[in-house]
């Protein structure tokens, strides 16, 4: 195994100062058009869901404040007042629309226990929707937790050193893992076979075997055909004691077949596979 060092990233370096920018946020700011439509509501309404009643059932209002989004115009305000506005209008949705119209977003358990308790916890609470983080984070393949049912628990680069066949696909290893790329280019040192999936010719491409550039969009027709292939080829044409092993015990391929022979799970079936063990 390669020495983890070094791992430096000049992105990491640079973020240690993030706290001394001029920049950095360190109060909570607020549209000042709608800060200035709550307090004339506060003033005219004791019970802040209906001052925020009043500006969002106002069809010039709500207009006025939402055109306003994307164009800067952010103010001071307080955590009383910003949290007053945001409880008023989590109530107002909920009393109008149903809790589940209420839609958050927490940090990932490795993130901070603190901060991911504190969002998934209040959404739970309220009934409201609690976003996962693969909705919202870009470079996160939402194909591992759909099919191994985790988040982002997956082997350390160094474990890259362990396979002998490599595919990336969606990371630019060299751009996006620095710290992590010099694992990639060492294990093709012995002997491992690597892969890009990419329709650009990116850095990741530069340090592989093969090249395969997928126009855009088509991705997930490549995908399927190659699931097709190992699943032809190795469970129906040729079975594979260790594919079958390996599906049973980390994929959620049981979940999809019924154990009754020659009886496959179809969507049409919904409340019947519930009443069977499959």
């Amino acid at each position: 195994m390669p020495n983890h060092e070094p791992r430096g990233c000049p992105r990491g370096a640079s973020y240690s100062w993030y706290l001394y920018s001029a920049n950095r946020l360190k109060y909570p700011l607020m549209r000042k058009r709608l800060m200035k439509m709550w307090r004339d509501a506060k003033k005219l309404h004791s019970d802040p869901v209906e001052a925020w009643a009043s500006i969002i059932e106002d069809a010039d209002k709500a207009k006025s404040f939402k055109q306003a989004r994307g164009r800067g115009g952010f103010v001071r305000s307080s955590w009383q007042e910003v949290n007053e506005l945001i409880a008023a209008s989590n109530v107002y949705t909920i009393k109008n629309y149903g809790p589940d119209r209420v839609a958050g977003f927490s940090p990932i358990p490795a993130m901070s226990m603190v901060s991911y308790a504190s969002g998934a916890r209040y959404l739970s609470l309220i009934g409201g929707t609690c976003l996962s983080f693969y909705d919202w984070y870009c470079d996160l393949p939402p194909a591992s937790p759909q099919t191994w049912g985790e988040q982002t628990d997956v082997p350390e680069s160094a474990d890259w050193y362990n396979s002998s066949y490599i595919i990336a696909w969606g990371s630019n290893v060299p751009q996006t893992r620095t710290p992590d790329a010099h694992f990639f280019t060492e294990v093709r040192y012995k002997g491992t076979k690597t892969v890009a999936v990419t329709p650009d010719y990116a850095e990741i491409a530069k340090l592989c075997d093969l090249w395969l550039a997928p126009k855009q969009g088509t991705d997930a027709a490549m995908a399927l055909a190659m699931g097709h292939v190992m699943l032809r080829e190795f469970h129906l044409d040729n079975p594979s004691q260790y594919f079958t092993d390996y599906v049973r015990r980390y994929t959620d391929m049981p979940m999809l077949v019924m154990l009754e022979e020659t009886r496959r799970l179809l969507c049409r079936w919904p409340y019947a596979a519930r009443r069977r063990s499959y």
